[in-house]
């Protein structure tokens, strides 16, 4: 029974995604049930009975990396695994293997804005599930040794970044775009932060963040509601909103890089050189997202994107340039990234800077529009086919206060984006001179390259942190 239960959850799984896809998003986002549970919990229920599986998933407003005191960086990563690494009940490998037993799937993580909690299993293991997942959230044990082991595992995940420039790119830019800004902390933290942490920094977090009354979830499939609602009841629901008055939940407005900002890190042993550049992009929900959207797949979000056709297919200096954005209440960020030989560093910048001018001062042809308007419209209805993609679906939209509806409206505006709207979201979002440019790669080779651009801060990949 222990190995047949996994293949009967995997086949339904993949059954699920194999399913033929519905020709319009309506059709696969059903405006869910609302449930209000006696603690605050907001839940959204679909009942799916096609096949015999469930899906659970919740955010936590609040309780995200961007709320960790800066001191803690990475407490927030840190708390969400340990509540997965033992609980008042269970040690970690009894809530590990009482989840692998079901063939289910558990996970809680950390965002910038948000914790949140996901499980997937069969039908009739979705109630030890929920009692496994309640156990986590309500009553993690926060064991000194789980997180010592813990503590351990990020650092040196911090250390092997710093081997892997193309990862390192990401974290200096992360700190060099957002500076002392919440979004500005890093997932795993620092190994500064983490040195110092203490195992008391996760339980205070958890304690002054963590709360039913901020949270939202959502029930996708075999489940009807009597039975739903008895089940959270008796497993999230008993969860108990902590006493005083809420701490705060929203991020602060994001920075505006005014200028060309340029930091340049020293890997001696590199022979390629990575570089991330990036500009304010737009807040989750803003009415650019469809022109955006159009905009930036013909920029850098496909293969035959300007990017990756100029820097890969015509010119042969990667093996793949992109660009796109990333979305949060307070706003967002465009970036572009790629890597080349250190000695073409020079010719790949030009010809990105050159590529943002044109797209921003030109914008694109009509059969250009066309070609990403049906690329966009026929990528993204199979994303919400699933119960997990509507559970995921569902609590973003809550989350966000987006509306149910906001994906039929998207791909409606998608439909009819013209070629001026994505001229004017390319004025917008295409930065010229008001950019974060980061560079790692060889100093010795590429800062002659680079000197035509401004005044570059360098540090060497060696120096602490990021």
């Amino acid at each position: 029974m222990k190995k047949l239960v996994p293949t009967a959850l995997a086949f339904f799984l993949i059954a699920a995604l194999a399913a033929p896809a519905t020709l319009a998003a309506a059709a696969q986002l059903p405006a869910p049930e609302k449930i209000v549970l006696k603690n605050g919990i907001i839940v959204y229920h679909l009942k799916n009975s096609a096949l015999p599986i469930v899906s659970f998933r919740m955010v936590i407003r609040g309780a995200g990396s961007a709320f960790e005191p800066a001191e803690a960086e990475g407490a927030a990563n840190l708390a969400a695994t340990l509540m997965m690494k033992g609980t008042a009940k269970m040690d970690a490998d009894a809530v590990a293997e009482a989840v692998d037993f079901m063939g289910a799937s558990l996970n809680i993580s950390a965002a910038e804005e948000y914790l949140q909690v996901s499980g997937d299993s069969l039908s009739e293991h979705f109630p030890r599930l929920m009692e496994i997942a309640a156990d986590c959230l309500t009553r993690p044990s926060f064991k000194e040794e789980e997180f010592a082991k813990e503590r351990a595992k990020r650092i040196d995940v911090l250390k092997a970044a710093k081997d892997n420039p193309g990862t390192a790119v990401r974290y200096y830019f992360q700190k060099a775009y957002f500076g002392g800004h919440p979004l500005g902390h890093l997932a795993t933290g620092m190994e500064s932060s983490l040195t110092k942490m203490t195992v008391q920094a996760v339980k205070d977090f958890y304690a002054r963040r963590l709360r039913p009354n901020r949270s939202i979830a959502a029930v996708v499939g075999d489940i009807d509601k009597a039975k739903l609602v008895a089940l959270l009841e008796s497993t999230v629901g008993r969860w108990p909103n902590p006493a005083g008055a809420a701490t705060a939940d929203a991020v602060p407005a994001l920075p505006k890089p005014k200028g060309r900002t340029l930091l340049l890190i020293d890997k001696p042993d590199a022979n390629q050189a990575y570089f991330m550049l990036g500009a304010p992009g737009y807040a989750m929900g803003d009415k650019i997202t469809a022109a955006a959207s159009v905009m930036n797949t013909l920029f850098g979000g496909r293969f035959t994107s300007w990017l990756n056709t100029e820097l890969r297919i015509k010119r042969g200096l990667t093996y793949g340039a992109n660009s796109g954005v990333r979305n949060w209440a307070a706003g967002g960020l465009f970036s572009v990234s790629s890597y080349t030989k250190n000695d073409k560093i020079g010719e790949m910048l030009d010809i990105t800077l050159d590529l943002l001018k044109k797209g921003a001062g030109q914008g694109f042809a009509p059969e250009e529009i066309e070609s990403s308007r049906n690329y966009i419209l026929g990528q993204f209805p199979p994303t919400l086919e699933t119960n997990a993609s509507k559970a995921g679906a569902y609590i973003r939209l809550a989350f966000y206060k987006l509306g149910f509806g906001y994906y039929d409206k998207y791909l409606d505006e998608v439909g009819k984006t013209s070629a001026e709207n994505a001229k004017a979201a390319a004025a917008r979002l295409l930065p010229q001179d008001d950019f974060v440019l980061v560079v790692v790669g060889k100093a010795e080779e590429i800062k002659p390259l680079l000197m035509k651009y401004g005044t570059w801060r360098e540090k060497k990949i060696t120096d602490p942190d990021f």
